[in-house]
C-alpha cells in the first residue's frame, strides 16, 4: 500500500496538518516537531501528491487552452511552442476545443469553475469571445494568441504578428517581379487579420501606381476550397490577373490547383503567394511562396507571458507583436 499523509502523522505523532505545514514551508513550527516529521518522511520513503501540494500552495501547475479545433493546419506550430515553455517550468497543458460546439464549451466551463488551471492561453473560437472576455473580468489570467485585439477591444493581453506589413510584404515582392494585376482571396470579414491583410496589400499595390478594384478583392473563408472556387469565379466573371496573394496557404493551395486545372501554369501564367508559412508550403508544387507567420514563437511568447503573471508580473495592456517574414519559394518568378 501506497504510504500516505495519515501515516507520516501516525509515525511522527503530529497531526495531518502539522505534516501539510511542513510539507508546504506554511505556518510558523517548532523546529524539532519539522527536523522530526521530516524524519519520518525520510523514513517512510513518502512521496507527497504533486496536485495536492500545489493545491495547497494555491496553484495547479497546469495551464489550460481553448481552441478551435486541431485540425486547423498551423494549430501544431503554435501548441509546440507554449508546451516547450511550460514542460520547461514543470507546467502541465489542459487541452480544450470546440469540435462538440456546446457539449465542448460545457466542459470547458466545468473544468473552469473547478479551477482546473492556473491561468488560460486562447486562440479564439469563433462565437466565444463574449464568454471569455467574462472570465477575464472575473479575474481568471488569459493571454490571446493571433490578432484578436481589435475583437478584445485591447482589454486582454495578446500575441500577435504583423498582418498589414507581411501582406504588403507579399504586395512588394509580386510588384518587383512584374505582376500588376493581382486576385486577393481573403479570409471571414469577421477576422482583424482580413482587414490588415487586405488594407496592407492594397495599400501597397496603390502606392505603386496601381490600384486594385474591388472585383479583384474575393472574399474566402481560409479553406482549400474558397482558393479553388474564387479562381474559378474570377476565370468565369472574364478578370485577367497575372497573381493571387490568398490569406493563407491552404486557400493559395487550392488557388494553385484551379489555376493548373484551367491550363494554365504556376508561376509562369500566374504567382501564387499565401500566408501562413505551413510546414506543407515547402513541400507543394511547385512550393510555395507564402508570408511566415512565427507560430511556434507566438506560442512560446503566449506561454512565458502567462507564467511571468503567476510570479507577479502585471500582464501587457498593449499587444505584444512578433513581425512576419517574407519568404519566396518556386510559386512566384518573374513575369515572362
Amino acid at each position: 500500500m501506497p504510504i500516505t499523509i495519515a501515516d507520516v502523522a501516525a509515525r511522527a505523532k503530529v497531526s495531518k496538518t502539522t505534516v501539510s505545514r511542513v510539507l508546504n514551508g506554511k505556518g510558523e513550527l517548532d523546529e524539532t516537531t519539522a527536523a522530526r516529521v521530516r524524519a519520518v518522511i525520510d523514513e517512510l520513503g513518502y512521496v507527497p501528491s504533486a496536485r495536492a501540494v500545489n493545491l495547497a500552495r494555491g496553484r495547479t501547475r497546469v495551464v489550460g487552452m481553448l481552441v478551435p479545433s486541431l485540425t486547423w493546419p498551423w494549430m501544431g506550430e503554435v501548441l509546440q511552442g507554449a508546451v516547450d515553455v511550460l514542460e520547461a517550468e514543470n507546467y502541465g497543458l489542459l487541452l480544450f476545443t470546440c469540435n462538440r460546439g456546446d457539449d465542448s464549451m460545457r466542459q470547458f466551463g466545468a473544468q473552469v469553475a473547478a479551477k482546473s488551471f492556473d491561468g488560460l492561453l486562447v486562440i479564439e473560437p469563433e462565437g466565444t469571445l463574449d464568454y471569455i472576455a467574462t472570465l477575464h473580468s472575473r479575474g481568471l489570467p488569459m493571454v490571446l494568441i493571433d490578432d484578436r485585439d481589435q475583437l478584445s477591444g485591447g482589454t486582454i493581453a495578446t500575441i500577435g504578428t504583423t498582418n498589414h506589413t507581411g501582406a504588403a510584404d507579399a504586395a512588394h515582392h509580386l510588384l518587383g517581379i512584374g505582376r500588376h494585376k493581382p486576385l486577393v482571396i481573403t479570409g471571414p470579414s469577421r477576422f482583424g487579420c482580413t482587414q490588415q491583410r487586405t488594407d496592407g496589400f492594397v495599400s501597397a499595390y496603390a502606392g505603386a501606381g496601381f490600384p486594385i478594384s474591388e472585383d479583384r478583392v474575393m472574399l474566402g473563408d481560409f479553406k482549400f476550397g474558397s482558393g479553388v472556387d474564387n479562381v474559378n469565379l474570377a476565370i468565369k466573371a472574364g478578370i485577367e490577373f497575372d497573381a493571387v496573394f490568398c490569406h493563407n496557404d491552404l486557400s493559395a493551395f487550392g488557388a494553385m490547383q484551379a489555376i493548373q486545372d484551367s491550363g494554365r501554369s504556376v508561376p509562369e501564367d500566374v504567382a501564387v503567394v499565401g500566408f501562413d508559412d505551413i510546414p506543407m508550403a515547402a513541400h507543394a508544387k511547385p512550393s510555395l511562396s507564402t508570408v511566415h507567420q512565427p507560430l511556434r514563437e507566438m506560442g512560446e511568447a503566449a506561454a512565458r507571458t502567462l507564467l511571468a503573471h503567476f510570479e507577479g508580473v502585471p500582464l501587457p495592456n498593449r499587444p505584444t507583436i512578433i513581425p512576419a517574414t517574407f519568404t519566396v519559394r518556386n510559386s512566384t518568378a518573374p513575369a515572362s
